[in-house]
C-alpha cells in the first residue's frame, strides 16, 4: 500500500509540474507602420506676401523711368514624403495666373538654394532667374522626402526682379494705365 501511495504521489507531482511548464515558442503579433503621403507648400514672409515693384521716376527732363526694382522678402517652405517607385520626386513651378506684366517690362523670379534649416532630400533651385508668364515653369526640381522648416529665412528665398525689356522699342510700349496687381501661383507637383 505504501508503494502504491508513493507511486500516486510521484504521478501527481509530475502531472502538476507538466501543467505549470511554460511553452518556449513565444508569442507574436503584428505592428502596422504607416507613412503618410505629404506634399505641402507655403509662402512665408516677415512683412507679408504682397509686394510692390515700381519704376523710379526721373528728376530731370530728358531722363527715362528706371525699372530696376527687386524684392527678396518671400520664402518657399515645403514638406514632402515621396514613394521610391510611385512618386520618386517633386517639382515646384511658378506662373502668372491673373493679370499680365505691362508691355515693355519683364518680371523674373530668382530662387536661392535651400537655407539648410530642415532635413531630407532638398530640392535643387534653377540657377538662372525665370521670366514669369502664363506658362508654368520649373523653379525647384527633385524634391524628395524633406522639410525646409517653417517661416521666413527657411526654405528657398525668392527674389522678384522688374526690369525694362531688352527688346528694341520696348520703352515706347510702357503705359502707366497698364499698372496692375498680378497673381503669382506656385505649384508643388509630382514628377
Amino acid at each position: 500500500m505504501k508503494f502504491k501511495n508513493l507511486f500516486l504521489i510521484i504521478a501527481v507531482i509530475f502531472t502538476i509540474t507538466a501543467s505549470f511548464a511554460q511553452d518556449n515558442d513565444g508569442e507574436t503579433h503584428s505592428v502596422a507602420v504607416g507613412i503618410p503621403e505629404v506634399a505641402l507648400l507655403d509662402l512665408e514672409s516677415a512683412t507679408g506676401t504682397a509686394i510692390s515693384l515700381n519704376g523710379t521716376a526721373p528728376t530731370e527732363a530728358g531722363d527715362k523711368v528706371i525699372f530696376n526694382a527687386s524684392n527678396s522678402d518671400i520664402w518657399i517652405n515645403y514638406s514632402s514624403t515621396v514613394g521610391s517607385s510611385t512618386e520618386p520626386s517633386r517639382n515646384v513651378t511658378v506662373q502668372i495666373t491673373d493679370g499680365d506684366v505691362p508691355d515693355g517690362l519683364v518680371l523674373k523670379v530668382k530662387v536661392s538654394k535651400d537655407a539648410g534649416q530642415g532635413d531630407g532630400t532638398m530640392g535643387v533651385a534653377v540657377e538662372d532667374p525665370v521670366k514669369l508668364g502664363q506658362e508654368a515653369k520649373k523653379i525647384i526640381e527633385d524634391v524628395g522626402t524633406a522639410y525646409t522648416g517653417n517661416g521666413p529665412n527657411k526654405g528657398h528665398n525668392l527674389t522678384y526682379i522688374l526690369t525694362q525689356s531688352d527688346d528694341s522699342g520696348s520703352y515706347g510700349q510702357i503705359d502707366f494705365d497698364q499698372a496692375q496687381t498680378l497673381s503669382i501661383t506656385y505649384t508643388f507637383s509630382d514628377n
